[in-house]
């Protein structure tokens, strides 16, 4: 049995069978709904419900609280229909014909710019191309039947090798194996390019870029795209991290901004420790952007890290600096850890 779901305000229609999720289902027939990880982890894919009901399926809190669902909202990655239903979300027509692929790929190279982190490059079978856009990630394909979901480092004019960076999480699935077996020429599997996080090029607003660890990989994407194609609109990477090393590819963002006098870069560090020596600015990275930008309203936000990293920057943005919940576009980097909290 299927159920019809019509969006708002678009007026667009699709059916949900028994065994989909509101989101599944609007992939399956081209509707691309903003979304995430998929799981109830991040709350990339939250939307209002405006009729009818749903099961709310297993999420965690922190992605939509008790308060939030009671006032109607919902994670459409895992919600599934009761009933005709009518949402409200918004829709992406950027990727509404890309082309989602399983593909095998060789590690070409694996590099250590800090003791926790790999930039793993990737090769493609020769004949095999990956359309994606700068910020989107792939799915590894794991021989137990898990997924993990890395975003592409590298932008779209630059593939011919994908990049991706991991750090180490002791006891993580993906990342011991990548800091304790893995070497060059190892076969992977993976399937993408999936998400909704990439740079909306329709707009000149300036664009404040905000990244957390190894969060700077897709915001890396989107940067670089953006130099490729010569737009030109502010923009200002702030890159946070507990203590200096964790900014491992800092002097390649030093780089950009002495080349491009429309780019800057703000380095900034939690703890760090009397033998960093560190003399930059220092507390959480968020907060150092509402101490720059008290008024985000004319601007754009790129985000991407740890869920409490995004979820505090979305509230603060908002309430503080008055940026339209429109102009928050977000990538949050669901752990292992992060999975356990759905229930």
């Amino acid at each position: 049995m299927s159920h019809q779901v019509t969006i708002r305000p678009s007026g667009h229609v699709f059916h949900v069978q028994s065994d989909e999720t509101v989101l599944s289902a609007a992939l399956r027939e081209g509707f691309t709904l903003a979304y995430g990880c998929r799981n109830g982890a991040c709350g990339s894919c939250k939307g209002k419900l405006l009729e009818g009901s749903i099961d709310y399926g297993k999420h965690a809190d922190t992605a939509l609280s008790a308060v939030e669902q009671a006032s109607g909202l919902a994670l459409f990655c895992v919600a599934r229909p009761l009933g005709d239903i009518v949402i409200e979300c918004r829709e992406i027509s950027a990727i509404k014909d890309q082309q989602i692929k399983i593909l095998p790929c060789r590690v070409q190279a694996i590099e250590n710019p800090a003791p926790d982190v790999a930039v793993i490059s990737l090769k493609l079978p020769a004949n095999e191309r990956l359309q994606f856009l700068a910020g989107q990630y792939i799915e590894f394909l794991l021989k137990d039947g898990k997924r993990r979901s890395y975003s592409m480092a590298n932008a779209p004019h630059d593939d011919a090798l994908l990049q991706i960076h991991v750090r180490h999480l002791p006891g993580g699935l993906f990342s011991d194996h990548v800091f304790e077996k893995m070497k060059a020429r190892d076969i992977l599997r993976f399937e993408g390019p999936h998400g909704t996080f990439f740079l909306r090029e329709d707009s000149a607003k300036p664009m404040v870029l905000l990244a957390s660890g190894t969060g700077f990989a897709p915001i890396k994407a989107i940067i670089e795209h953006a130099l490729h194609q010569g737009i030109t609109r502010p923009m200002t990477l702030y890159w946070g991290g507990r203590r200096p090393r964790d900014l491992y590819l800092d002097e390649l963002a030093r780089g950009w901004a002495a080349q491009h006098a429309h780019f800057s870069y703000v380095p900034v560090v939690s703890d760090a420790l009397a033998e960093d020596a560190w003399s930059g600015r220092c507390g959480f990275v968020h907060r150092a952007v509402i101490e720059d930008f008290p008024d985000l309203s004319g601007h754009q936000v790129y985000a991407c890290g740890a869920p409490v990293v995004i979820d505090a920057a979305r509230r603060d943005f908002s309430v503080q600096c008055a940026l339209p919940p429109e102009e928050f576009y977000a990538d949050s980097f669901t752990t292992e850890a992060d999975l356990a909290k759905v229930k």
